[in-house]
């Protein structure tokens, strides 16, 4: 048996920013909406054509929580019918570096991926000698 390690890692603070933000961006189709409104306001219709997949139920969710979180907008616009329009705010325009920071280390990965399978030997079914 391995002897454990004398020395210790201290353990992050119970209210680690790091938990804060993973607790944002790891929500179901959060890094999607925030991804689109990156761009600019979107209505609600708009946001559920550009993330295809999304029950309505389920991006209404998101978007309340993203806005009780201080990360999104809603704006009510004076037309007949109402429409309703999301942006992010300033908080949540921070996310924007963070995600394509993300894509990009994803870009390399995929890569890097890639290329080990493609350099990996190939198995070969071990055959034992017979007498």
């Amino acid at each position: 048996m391995l002897a454990r390690r004398k020395t210790r890692v201290e353990s992050p603070p119970q209210a680690c920013e790091l938990t804060a933000c993973m607790g944002i961006l790891g929500g179901a189709w959060t890094p999607n909406i925030i991804w689109y409104l990156r761009a600019g306001p979107r209505r609600f219709s708009e946001l559920k054509d550009d993330i295809g997949l999304i029950s309505a139920k389920m991006l209404t969710t998101r978007l309340r929580r993203l806005e009780q979180d201080g990360v999104v907008r809603r704006t009510v616009m004076p037309t007949s019918p109402p429409t309703v329009e999301y942006a992010l705010t300033d908080l949540g325009k921070e996310f924007a570096p963070v995600l394509q920071a993300i894509v990009d280390v994803g870009h390399r990965l995929k890569q890097h991926q890639g290329t080990v399978r493609r350099t990996a030997p190939t198995s070969v079914a071990k055959t034992r000698a017979v007498p």
